[in-house]
């Protein structure tokens, strides 16, 4: 009642508009809904955001920032829910560069937000693994690869 979670698949269609939505809840949608490239569960988060909004039985306003670590999916997020291309999205950290506010409908907006990396205290070779780094600027990839191989059991990595 206080955190609500809701299971979310955000789209993966390439067009600009008209970006589909699966009615289906995430816990009953068959595999080849869920495999598909149709946005899932966003009936249920506007249901939550809507309830939000409602103040006692008063609409307000409700201003949602969406805010996470780089590349998580942000800004896919929103544009599955306004169901078109509103914020632009890539495979690499840094595309979202500043805040940006989307009007969701009357009462919602979302903001999308640069992706946050907060220092953990971790060697500089965790940063990529954080997705501070895009791939394509690493000097060295040798270290972060050894980071990742030290946080894998060993029984799941093979020795050849």
């Amino acid at each position: 009642a206080e955190f609500p979670t809701v299971a979310f698949k955000a789209c993966t269609q390439q067009q600009n508009r008209h970006l589909k939505q699966s009615r289906l809840p995430v816990a009953t949608a068959p595999e080849e809904v869920l495999a598909g490239g149709a946005c899932v569960g966003a009936e249920c988060l506007l249901h939550v955001l809507g309830n939000y909004s409602r103040c006692g039985g008063a609409k307000t306003t409700l201003t949602v920032g969406v805010v996470g670590y780089p590349n998580v999916g942000k800004s896919s997020l929103i544009n599955s829910l306004k169901r078109s291309r509103v914020c632009g999205v890539g495979a690499t950290p840094g595309v979202t560069r500043c805040l940006q506010a989307v009007q969701l409908d009357r009462h919602i907006q979302l903001l999308d937000c640069p992706g946050v990396v907060l220092d953990s205290g971790d060697p500089p070779a965790a940063a990529p693994l954080r997705g501070a780094l895009a791939p394509q600027r690493l000097r060295d990839p040798l270290s972060p690869a050894i980071a990742i191989l030290r946080r894998c059991p060993p029984q799941q990595v093979p020795e050849d």
